[in-house]
């Protein structure tokens, strides 16, 4: 039977909340994995705003969309929001009222977090430092599903390793393929094209384009793991040069080297494809 949120993660909210490892872990998530702050903070001509971490800011503009990154912290609308309600709300894309989230919040990716994992970014969203902002509400000219799946019972996570199951639940969680698939007006192609790159972001660095993941020459089997790990944490090629925003090197820069082997041992499987 399924419930709107289940009792195995009403029990991790309850259990593990207040233990210093479940915080850390919470800490670890949001801040390097899931790379929060690369949407929920605003930037400045140097990069995220220190003191106005998660408060929110305007994320991408275009004729499909106005989304603004809500602020998050404990002085932001979540503040009212109970933790089961701001869970279902990370991963499930429904806010209290019944509304849908829309893009570019992940919620395809974000369904696949574990309860333990959802219990520990929500103990430690209600924790980090309030942050008087109000940085507006999203306007979409598009429609959107009444919701993303059905009602998630329970989810598991597969055991820390480093092989290519964990890989892919690390590359859930960073939403990898959210930016490397090709987005269609039903959101990013999550099925035969996943991870062919091709998405094209707008910012003041100019126009981004995701690159192929896939292990084919266009995308990553020329690279050597050590390649691809500089890549993904510094934002180097081999070459040197530098890559461009919106990708959160300085963030991916915290994964701890089994998440990180564990990532690139999935890059590795991916089939291969040419880019579009």
């Amino acid at each position: 039977m399924r419930h709107v949120v289940s009792a195995m993660f009403l029990a991790s909210l309850a259990g593990l909340a207040g233990a210093e490892g479940h915080m850390d872990r919470g800490e670890y998530l949001v801040t390097t994995v899931m790379a929060c702050g690369n949407c929920h903070t605003p930037m400045g001509p140097q990069g995220p705003i220190a003191d106005q971490a998660l408060a929110g800011r305007l994320v991408e503009k275009n004729p499909m969309f106005t989304a603004i990154a809500p602020n998050i912290t404990p002085a932001g609308r979540v503040s009212d929001w109970s933790d089961e309600a701001l869970a279902r709300a990370i991963r499930e894309g429904l806010r209290p009222d019944g509304t849908v989230i829309g893009p570019p919040m992940p919620m395809l990716l974000y369904r696949h977090i574990s309860d333990d994992d959802l219990a520990a970014v929500v103990a430690y969203l209600r924790r980090v430092p309030a942050v008087e902002a109000d940085p507006g509400t999203s306007e979409y000219n598009m429609p959107l599903p009444p919701a993303y799946g059905p009602p998630i019972d329970s989810v598991g996570a597969p055991a820390a390793a480093v092989n290519a199951e964990y890989g892919e639940y690390v590359a859930q969680l960073a939403h990898c393929m959210e930016c490397h698939s090709p987005m269609t007006p039903q959101g990013p192609d999550l099925g035969a094209n996943m991870g062919r790159g091709g998405f094209e972001f707008h910012g003041p660095w100019g126009t981004s384009v995701s690159a192929n993941l896939t292990h084919h020459d266009d995308g990553l089997a020329g690279y050597s793991d050590a390649e691809i790990k500089t890549m993904i944490t510094q934002g180097v090629r081999p070459d040197g040069e530098r890559m461009m925003p919106p990708m959160p090197y300085g963030q991916f820069a915290g994964m701890t080297d089994q998440d990180l082997d564990a990532l690139v041992v999935y890059l590795r499987a991916l089939p291969g494809q040419p880019d579009l």
